[in-house]
């Protein structure tokens, strides 16, 4: 797997956090994880597994098509860059 999907991953969920007004704390909360992950997401340094991908959804309340749709978009046309 290419990287750029990691960090294109982690621009969505942290552009999502934000649009949301949440801090990583509190995304970490809603979503059962430790907060260094929900960082280390947000960086592209750690790739979620499928079930956290769908609790990261829960948590923002979207569902895991956009978290994916979002990040196939950045990955396509990485000149689009999330509102943040």
């Amino acid at each position: 797997m290419r990287a750029s999907i990691a960090k294109h991953f982690g621009l969505t969920i942290s552009a999502l956090r934000v649009e949301r007004g949440l801090s990583q704390e509190e995304l970490a909360h809603l979503a059962g994880l430790h907060r260094t992950f929900i960082s280390l997401i947000e960086l592209g340094k750690r790739q979620p597994t499928l079930t956290t991908v769908f609790d990261l959804a829960a948590a923002l309340d979207v569902r895991p098509s956009v978290l994916l749709r979002r990040t196939e978009t950045l990955e396509l046309d990485p000149s689009i860059r999330p509102k943040m």
